[in-house]
């Protein structure tokens, strides 16, 4: 069954966050456009360069109206250490959460149960907690954050111009089309 259009499911986390531990739940999500990004785990050689990526992209992110969300199945304790250590990682104003007992990766079918891992999985939420875009890929395979700007763009512009999808391609901007019967087979 597919995660898209559905409600993110009740949960609680712990996180890291500019010096400090908070909790982070599915009620955090509510009110504005959220990104959550999941990684197999902290101190790999992989997950600090999309990091670094989600943090040099943050300031765009944030003048979306969106939060980012990066979690692992590390602990939050782990998350501090990792922000500390790692010169990509410090660069994170977002929360790091920590998914220990698994709870977020099993939710949103990123769990790998013989490693205890995620796979890497990039999700877009409405304001409402309403899942609208999932992508989840091997781990070897890191991802471009743009490429996620332009879904939640996406995303955002068709919550607010009902009746209007974006096509391939689609950035900020760009033509839309109004679905209709006299369009199928011409375009």
């Amino acid at each position: 069954m597919s995660l898209i259009n559905t409600q993110v499911q009740p949960f609680a986390a712990q996180a890291y966050q500019n010096g400090k531990f908070i909790e982070v739940t599915e009620q955090s999500l509510k009110g504005k456009w959220s990104v959550i990004i999941f990684m197999p785990a902290a101190f790999t050689f992989n997950c600090p360069t999309e990091v670094e990526d989600a943090a040099d992209n943050y300031a765009e992110f944030q003048k979306l109206g969106t939060e980012v969300y990066i979690v692992t199945t590390d602990t939050h304790f782990s998350h501090k250490v990792w922000h500390e250590t790692s010169p990509a990682v410090g660069k994170a104003k977002f929360p790091l959460v920590g998914d220990p007992t698994h709870k977020l990766t099993r939710a949103f079918d990123v769990h790998i149960d013989a490693d205890g891992l995620a796979y890497r999985g990039t999700f877009v939420i409405n304001p409402d907690g309403i899942i609208k875009t999932a992508e989840i890929h091997s781990n070897e395979i890191a991802r471009d954050v743009k490429e996620t700007l332009r879904k939640l763009k996406a995303a955002q512009y068709t919550a607010s111009h009902p009746g209007e999808v974006c096509p391939a391609k689609w950035n900020d901007g760009a033509k839309t089309i109004t679905p209709s019967l006299d369009l199928v087979g011409k375009i």
